[in-house]
């Protein structure tokens, strides 16, 4: 079996130097701005953003819709609750004219039997 061999200080100089070039030459295989495939993923992402953004505008007119109808059936239930108190006040003085009559006709038979 052989020894370990430690790594010099120019072997991890000359590895350096190997991965920058191998980094070099990844980035120089890139296809250019101009290259066709690049112009069509460009183009699919744009269509997307803009679909993104035609999504986003449907729903938030449905948020402004449902929000409107909310308010709208909210006012609605407040205006019957409004209504409702409104009868039943009325109803109760209906009620309290009606024990007045009562009990002013049961002191005026009073009155009269005297």
């Amino acid at each position: 079996m052989s020894g370990f061999k430690e790594v010099s200080f120019a072997d991890r100089q000359k590895a350096a130097q190997q991965a920058r070039k191998n980094i070099l030459n990844k980035f120089r295989a890139q296809p250019g701005a101009d290259d066709p495939a690049v112009k069509q993923r460009q183009a699919e992402r744009e269509a997307q953003a803009a679909a993104r953004a035609k999504a986003k505008l449907a729903r938030d007119a449905e948020k402004a819709a449902k929000k409107a109808e909310d308010a709208r059936l909210a006012a609605e239930a407040a205006a019957a609750a409004a209504r409702e108190k409104e009868e039943a006040a009325m109803r109760e003085a209906a009620l309290e004219a009606e024990r007045k009559a009562a009990r002013d006709a049961r002191y005026a038979a009073r009155k009269k039997r005297k």
